[in-house]
């Protein structure tokens, strides 16, 4: 298991912990400041990328050094872990309500409103991260389809997240000052800040899943249409069997590859059960 779920799930699943989503944690002032923050300064977040793209060109032990004072960082800050969609519906069964939010990444990428952030509340009509929220001036959800906080039902998020992952979107959670999680993303490399630092600039700020990903050779078409919507390069081909297969040292676990699988080949193991990624995050 990741070091979360020892730190704070008591050995479980951390993120499938009622307790981090809790609403006191957000009477902490720091908490509440940082959540502001986040919202509210775009323009942080563009420098920050443009540091993370300068240490590609930085001596490698100087990556090395920085990369890991950043996670660590991060880590206490605002650091994500990939969930499969099946824990997505096992977060939605004790959550009391869902809002669906504008992306800060892809509104920093894209420069409009697109709408793939889920915040998460053990209380009705979002509770105090949505008051939090509302009292920004959101001045990042533009243009004419504008929905800004957009209460949803358990069912329907869960729905349009089933449907992302035909494009590839990975379920990623989120913390804001850890362990208390603030909400459910659906991540790309293209667009997802964290997700291009985490996989493209070798500077992780999320955890990989508890999961692997395996493909049942017997099953397996050769299609290919896994490799198309894998985020991480773990999906491979041989030309000679014509068949796919999963690099489980580059598999995060998304079970994304599964939405697209026609012949049902491609099934999650649990990641401590697999030896060449078990020690792997």
């Amino acid at each position: 298991m990741c070091e979360f779920c020892h730190k704070h799930g008591e050995g479980k699943k951390w993120y499938l912990q009622a307790k981090n989503y809790a609403e006191d944690m957000l009477s902490d002032l720091r908490r509440r400041k940082l959540i502001h923050h986040f919202f509210s300064d775009l323009e942080y977040h563009r420098r920050g990328m443009n540091r993370i793209a300068e240490l590609d060109n930085a001596p490698g032990f100087v990556k090395r050094v920085l990369s890991k004072r950043i996670s660590g960082k991060m880590k206490k800050i605002h650091y994500g872990q990939v969930v499969p969609i099946e824990e997505v519906g096992r977060i939605f069964e004790f959550v009391t309500s869902v809002t669906r939010v504008a992306c800060i990444c892809r509104h920093i990428n894209l420069g409009s409103e697109q709408r793939y952030c889920y915040a998460l509340s053990l209380a009705p009509k979002g509770g105090k991260l949505i008051e939090i929220v509302r009292q920004i001036d959101a001045g990042y959800w533009t243009g004419p389809d504008t929905q800004g906080l957009e209460a949803m039902s358990r069912d329907d998020a869960l729905a349009l997240m089933r449907e992302y992952e035909h494009d590839g979107l990975c379920h990623t959670v989120w913390t804001f000052i850890t362990p208390f999680i603030g909400g459910v993303c659906n991540c790309d490399r293209s667009d997802c800040l964290a997700m291009r630092m985490t996989v493209i600039h070798g500077v992780p700020i999320m955890f990989r899943a508890e999961y692997v990903a395996g493909v049942d050779s017997g099953l397996c078409s050769g299609c290919r249409e896994c490799m198309r919507v894998c985020q991480f390069g773990a999906v491979g081909y041989s030309a000679a069997q014509e068949k796919a297969f999963i690099d489980p040292r580059r598999c995060f676990g998304c079970g994304i590859c599964r939405s697209v699988c026609s012949k049902d080949a491609i099934s999650l193991d649990e990641r401590s059960k697999v030896s060449l990624a078990s020690k792997i995050w």
